[in-house]
């Protein structure tokens, strides 16, 4: 016969409602706040977008050197790794949503800002704040929908976010291809950093009725405010309502990390350091694959022989292949484990680079940049499902900002080395070299990455 429970035993806790997070069914509105954190990751990826596609726009003489092109490109990428070493963090200590919302204020301001830039300086350095502002975005989107939906949902619930979010190549490469060189007295380059800027408020003012992570309050000991966090959940999310929710919010987890460690973990040393190590190799090799070969991309073609307009073109049409990966990653993100999905997408990934890196015919050229494109988002967008399910909640923020700031990192130093290196020895002996290293984060994921698939957060 069961005991009946004790007073005692109805107070909350973090495993319970982490048990409880678990136990829902996914629902619409779990899909809705997938969307919500997709608009945000929208026009983070159209200021990705944007780096490559504005050396190409901006006035002639503000890059006419490699040093200036890359400046161009990188600066931006300068201010996320910024971004992402002292905002994410600060998630960890005040919350997930403010920093949501002071991060896309800093951004749609400055990116208004950068609209005015009189001349080269004055543009770089307003990008590179634009950089700091928008510099934690992905961490907390990661973040957040890690800690918010159901272990069985997951991957697929960040692969809808980010399907959103892949939109914005393809739109911003369309837009900086048809939008007029000048329209009512502005350079075509500075209606795009408007639309950015816009977009910005836009997601603001979407995400303003967003709940606290429930799993950030119990971690922090704010028991009763993340069990109330719950109810609303539960609420909002119809067949959330048929369990017991006394049983739920104050079920111990089975197989449940410590509930309120005395003392964060730390990220250099056991049990955490190997994780860190991985985290970091993800997201260094990744973005070279994501980020470097996108970002220079149009200057790839210019090399090639190709002009600016179908430069910009071939690289809107390679562009469909964003959205297909997302869907693709849906498809495969939940239905095979992540750490096999991400550590093949890798090598496709390599195999496409080297195959455009040597293509000249447009056709080619075009279906070579899709398929990478398609092999990219899979393994950019199982990167971003991953990664943050590597660390317990009280430091997941932290963690993921800090290794994910080695991404921004090498995406601000990409373009110094890659552009003089496809001046000097062309595009196929530099995808060559980007694949080889590609290829070096599919081993370390196959060798040494845990399965995370369904699995309780804190039990990983």
């Amino acid at each position: 016969m069961a005991t009946p429970p004790t007073l005692s035993s109805l107070v909350p806790s973090p495993a319970g409602i982490a048990a409880r997070l678990d136990d829902m069914p996914l629902n619409r509105w779990h899909r809705r706040i997938a969307a919500l954190m997709g608009i945000g990751t929208f026009f983070n990826f159209f200021e990705v977008g944007l780096g490559s596609l504005l050396v190409t726009l901006v006035p002639a003489h503000w890059a006419s050197t490699t040093a200036d092109k890359s400046l161009v490109i990188g600066s931006a990428f300068i201010g996320e790794l910024l971004g992402a070493l002292l905002l994410a963090p600060l998630s960890d200590r005040f919350g997930r949503r403010p920093m949501f919302q002071i991060n896309l204020v800093a951004y749609a301001g400055l990116s208004l800002a950068c609209v005015f830039a009189p001349n080269l300086a004055a543009f770089v350095a307003l990008r590179v704040l634009v950089g700091i502002g928008l510099g934690a975005e992905l961490v907390l989107v990661d973040t957040y929908l890690t800690e918010l939906v159901p272990a069985a949902g997951r991957g697929r619930l960040s692969g809808i976010c980010y399907f959103v979010g892949w939109w914005a190549l393809p739109v911003s490469g369309l837009l900086a291809a048809s939008l007029p060189r000048v329209m009512l007295g502005l350079a075509s380059w500075r209606w795009l950093l408007i639309v950015s800027a816009l977009g910005a408020v836009v997601a603001w003012a979407a995400r303003r009725g967003m709940p606290e992570s429930p799993r950030w309050l119990a971690a922090n000991g704010h028991l009763d405010q993340a069990l109330s966090a719950v109810k609303r959940i539960e609420a909002a999310a119809p067949g959330a309502r048929n369990r017991s929710p006394q049983r739920s919010a104050t079920m111990p987890g089975k197989g449940a990390l410590n509930d309120a460690p005395s003392t964060r973990p730390r990220l250099l040393r056991r049990p955490l350091l190997g994780r860190t190590v991985l985290a970091c190799v993800i997201w260094v090799c990744q973005t070279i694959g994501v980020i470097g070969l996108s970002s220079i991309a149009p200057l790839v073609l210019i090399h090639k022989g190709f002009d600016v307009l179908h430069s910009l073109g071939y690289t809107a049409a390679s562009a469909c292949g964003y959205p297909l990966g997302a869907v693709l990653t849906m498809a495969v993100v939940e239905r095979f484990e992540r750490k096999h999905v991400l550590a093949t997408s890798a090598v496709l990934v390599a195999v496409c680079g080297v195959l455009y890196g040597a293509a000249t015919s447009a056709v080619l050229i075009v279906v070579a940049g899709a398929a990478l494109n398609v092999c990219n988002v899979v393994m950019g967008n199982v990167s971003h499902a991953y990664a943050p399910e590597l660390f317990p909640t009280s430091v997941r923020s932290t963690a993921a900002g800090r290794t994910y700031s080695l991404s921004r990192l090498v995406s601000a130093v990409l373009p110094f080395a890659t552009l003089p290196m496809l001046y000097a020895f062309g595009p196929g002996v530099l995808f060559g070299a980007c694949a080889a290293l590609i290829l070096v984060m599919s081993v370390a994921v196959a060798l040494f990455g845990p399965r995370t698939n369904a699995r309780q957060l804190d039990t990983i």
